[in-house]
């Protein structure tokens, strides 16, 4: 498979008018960014990504796993969220965003990339199974996703995303749109 312009564009577009968490994603987007980088937010505000990272797959994350990971972040002091989220935002790079938010109770880098992604999505994109088998399949990525992934591997994920939304000539959210709908 090509990624080509025509068909993330029409992947996006897919996802758009099918998956039933775009409306509250797309709303997100539009204030989280802000209410992270004023710290005018709150638990609920935080915890919402990590509820949004495991349920987006609508069940085909186990739920039990799913359940554990919602509740340790829950654990987290507040204030700990606080100035983990505060490290993401003052991050030069991924890898700095990344260790301030992994301190955290039940963040592993892939939650980290959700956080990322909410924190600044012109800059960052979320990671899971899904989006690197697509890029795989399209011969961006020679690794199968690695279990548990690591920072570096974020990284060249997320390199690798950068250089195809600029070739493509679209945002980051545009392409994720795009490679959910190509893991179908």
């Amino acid at each position: 498979m090509e990624l080509t312009r025509s068909l993330v564009d029409s992947r996006a577009r897919e996802y758009r008018e099918e998956e039933p968490l775009y409306a509250v994603e797309e709303e997100q987007l539009e204030t989280l960014p802000a209410a992270f980088t004023s710290g005018e937010y709150g638990r609920r505000d935080a915890a919402w990504v990590v509820r949004w990272y495991y349920r987006r797959f609508l069940g085909d994350y186990p739920d039990r796993d799913r359940r554990d990971a919602e509740d340790r972040f829950w654990g987290n002091d507040f204030e700990a969220v606080r100035d983990a989220i505060a490290g993401a935002v003052d991050a030069t790079d991924a890898a700095d965003g990344i260790d301030s938010l992994t301190a955290l109770e039940a963040v592993d880098v892939p939650v980290a990339s959700a956080f990322l992604m909410f924190v600044d999505p012109e800059e960052y994109v979320v990671v899971g199974p899904r989006e690197w088998a697509a890029l795989r399949e399209a011969g961006e990525l020679s690794r199968r996703y690695p279990d548990p992934l690591s920072v570096s591997e974020y990284e060249t994920y997320l390199e690798r995303c950068r250089s195809l939304a600029g070739r493509l000539e679209c945002d980051l959210w545009t392409l994720y749109r795009a490679l959910w709908r190509l893991s179908k």
